[in-house]
């Protein structure tokens, strides 16, 4: 039987519970609110420890991006998929993503939105990593979409890449409005308005989820 080095294992759990802080730091106050010196503050663990683990802001950065991304497949991807392709999958997928949002899974709303009105308009392997994440989710979306016009569910003449755009734009809206304002009636337009493209783009005939 392999046994793990007690070091390694300590260190994996304290890297665990620093990122776990970062996600939730970054979301409220951006990726350039996370230094070591307060995460060792916060966490009483020692600045040359938490440095030890990243090695630099950057690293920290990158690796509170990675983290946020694995959170956000558990909480949304993951479980979507678990539906068959189709409008329910789209659906699904629509509505594990305002759940996330409303149910603050990151205490600043959706990670990514916010990260990505941080460096949008910068340079860099952080800029790269959110356009990474922007991009896979939209490339996700696009493909839910378009497995539920493979699967005869969505008319022929669907425009994936349009229709993926305009639910992605809705949903993030939902989130930024319900972060700006604390409140959920965007959560419950967004719904509806997602409701109405999906029972547009469906095929006559075609048993739809219980919309609202």
């Amino acid at each position: 039987m392999t046994r793990v080095d007690g070091r390694v294992e300590r260190g994996n759990r304290t890297r665990r519970l620093v990122l776990r802080r970062t996600v939730d730091i970054a979301s409220v106050e951006g990726l350039e609110a996370l230094t070591v010196g307060r995460l060792a503050a916060e966490l009483e663990l020692s600045k040359s420890g938490v440095f030890a683990l990243f090695g630099s802001k950057e690293e920290l950065q990158l690796a509170t991006v990675r983290e946020a991304a694995r959170i956000y497949t558990e909480r949304v991807l993951r479980p979507a998929a678990e539906a068959p392709p189709g409008v329910g999958r789209v659906w699904r997928l629509c509505e594990l993503f305002l759940e996330y949002s409303r149910s603050r899974v990151f205490p600043g709303g959706c990670f990514f939105y916010g990260a990505t009105a941080e460096f949008d308009a910068r340079t860099g392997p952080v800029h790269d990593a959110v356009v990474r994440a922007q991009r896979d989710w939209s490339a996700h979306v696009e493909r839910t979409v378009e497995e539920a016009r493979t699967a005869g569910e969505l008319r022929p003449d669907t425009e994936g890449a349009q229709l993926a755009f305009e639910l992605v734009a809705l949903l993030e809206t939902a989130n930024a409005l319900s972060v700006l304002h604390d409140e959920e009636t965007a959560y419950r337009r967004a719904r509806v308005a997602i409701a109405q493209r999906l029972r547009a783009a469906a095929v006559d005939g075609v048993p739809l989820p219980p919309f609202p």
